[in-house]
């Protein structure tokens, strides 16, 4: 009992520094470390992850620098490539050459609603390549909201469905999707397509139509009209947002890892092994040597390469010390004994244990998303408990990790504090609380399916 009222609190005091906005890695890694004196209080020790270093105080320290020394050559070094390989793609025009060949199919619909289903889907689509929330959500917002208002619709139903554009974190180049095929003991393509692939098709399926009903109901609501917008200036804003673009052909660019990984994965071609980040190295080659021949200008592309390790060393700042302290926070919760009090609970109740089970996931990794508003903080808090609570009700890991994974990103689209919410709410000059009140009936309707189909496929 005494674990449980330690993790509550443990939880509790993330919750309150976050939303002060302390700066959230190291608060992890306080109060991990100080669950982890506690765990060893309670005679829950070593607490090092490998062997005592033969003194308390060392184990806890130790504790800190196994779990980096286990990440960084891995989970860290891919998704440090991946930031590299998305900055690079920025700098270099082929992230706007992407966005501007899938906006060109917009501007031929006419419906107003009907543009907004199809906005999404193409948004998650680019989710698959820009793999940041916010930058994709500021990337669609300077392209594709003018098209959106020039064609009647309304403000507010144009930045949620853009806001929403990134809910559900697919595809190789996800940290959370990374993660998640590592606890789950599979490599990440496989995790993408058997895993995320037929849940993630129902989803966006369900999302596509839910804003169709949801805004235009919104909008019905509260008199929203067509907006009195000159079409043809809008036209010309996004060519301006997307004057930075390179040629048509860079498009394929940004999509060169995702193609190579799938093709040469043991769900294709078994006979060539390839790894994500050599994956993203010869992604990287090709892109230079096009860019060489394209621009013919050998030392401003060089020095545009220099992008990629830009990239990199923002992504660990960020991310990767962000994963590395969420673990440290994990073990100490997993120390003290609380989660694993209610895991026992949940798994107790015979028929109901799997549902018991799952829902108490889905309610933590929810809560913790829409706190902190930041998804891969929740998700890599309190994914390390996935592979115990799944074995305590007897399923594999997978049929765990998806939902629960999935679940971080759609609740940080109903988070007023997230990134992606905030931007969006602010070039719009609507408040966030005004925007999330049109996501989270969409985002509710996501959780729904993408749970459902995860019980019917997984």
């Amino acid at each position: 009992m005494i674990g449980v009222v330690v993790t509550l609190l443990a939880i509790g005091l993330l919750a309150y520094f976050v939303l002060k906005n302390y700066y959230p890695p190291i608060i992890l890694l306080i109060i991990g470390l100080v669950l982890l004196l506690v765990g060893g209080m309670l005679g829950n020790a070593p607490v090092a992850a490998k062997a005592s270093t033969g003194f308390f105080g060392f184990d806890i320290a130790q504790a800190f620098t196994n779990l980096v020394k286990g990440r960084l050559p891995g989970l860290g070094l891919n998704i440090m490539a991946i930031a590299g390989f998305a900055v690079y793609m920025d700098r270099i025009g082929a992230s706007k050459s992407l966005v501007k060949l899938c906006v060109k199919p917009l501007q031929a619909i006419r419906s107003p609603y009907v543009l907004l289903a199809i906005t999404y889907v193409v948004g998650q689509f680019i989710a698959l390549f820009v793999n940041s929330a916010v930058g994709l959500g500021l990337l669609l917002m300077a392209s594709i909201y003018p098209l959106l208002v020039a064609l009647g619709v309304s403000r507010t139903s144009a930045a949620a469905v853009i806001a929403t554009t990134c809910c559900l974190d697919l595809g190789p180049s996800s940290s959370n999707a990374m993660r998640a095929a590592d606890l789950c003991g599979i490599d990440v393509v496989t995790y993408f397509i058997q895993g995320q692939g037929p849940v993630a098709l129902c989803t966006i399926a369900s999302v596509a139509i839910g804003h169709f009903f949801v805004q235009r109901w919104f909008d019905k609501r509260e008199g929203a009209k067509a907006n009195n917008v000159n079409e043809k200036a809008d036209e010309l804003d996004v060519d301006k947002a997307l004057a930075g673009a390179g040629p048509a052909y860079y498009a394929i660019l940004p999509m060169l890892p995702l193609f190579l990984l799938i093709i040469f994965s043991p769900l294709v071609y078994k006979g060539i092994k390839l790894s994500l980040v050599t994956a993203i190295i010869v992604s990287l080659i090709v892109a230079l040597v096009v860019d060489i021949l394209t621009r013919r200008e050998f030392k401003l592309c060089c020095k545009d390469s220099q992008a990629i390790f830009e990239g990199m060393g923002k992504v660990f700042t960020s991310t990767v010390s962000l994963i590395v302290c969420a673990e440290l926070f994990a073990l100490g919760l997993n120390k003290v004994g609380g989660i694993t009090t209610m895991i026992q609970a949940a798994a107790s109740m015979q028929n109901a244990g799997l549902f018991v089970m799952l829902f108490v996931m889905l309610c933590i990794m929810i809560i913790a998303t829409i706190v902190t508003g930041s998804g891969n903080a929740a998700f890599f808090a309190f994914s390390p408990l996935l592979p115990e609570a799944a074995a305590s009700v007897g399923i594999p890991t997978l049929a765990l990790a998806v939902p629960v994974q999935l679940s971080a990103g759609i609740a940080r689209t109903m988070s007023p504090i997230a990134g992606v919410i905030i931007a969006v709410s602010g070039i719009t000059g609507l408040t966030p609380i005004a925007l999330i009140r049109r996501t989270i009936p969409v985002m509710i309707i996501a959780m729904i399916v993408s749970v459902t189909s995860s019980l019917i496929f997984i």
